[in-house]
C-alpha cells in the first residue's frame, strides 16, 4: 500500500536526509521525497500498521531534521 503525505521542511538536504530515514523505519518497503512540492510518498509492507508505523517514520526524521513535520 503507498500513502501521500504532506511534509514540511526547510531545505532539499534536509528532504533527502528524511527520505533516508523514512526507507530504514521498520515497516516501509520505500519511500520517496518530493522537496518542491513537500510530499512524502511512503510504501507499506503487506500487513503493516500503517499510523504506528509513521508514527516512527516521523520519529526517525526527527532524529535528522528536528524541526520537520509529516501530517497524518
Amino acid at each position: 500500500m503507498k500513502k501521500v503525505y504532506k511534509i514540511e521542511v526547510d531545505c532539499a538536504n534536509c528532504a533527502n536526509k528524511m527520505e533516508e530515514a523514512a526507507k530504514k523505519t521498520a515497516g516501509v518497503v520505500n519511500a520517496v521525497v518530493n522537496f518542491m512540492a513537500l510530499k512524502m510518498e511512503v510504501e507499506f509492507e503487506d500487513g503493516a500498521d500503517v499510523k504506528s508505523v509513521m508514527k516512527k517514520v516521523l520519529e526517525n526524521c526527527r532524529k535528522v531534521e528536528e524541526d520537520c513535520e509529516i501530517i497524518f
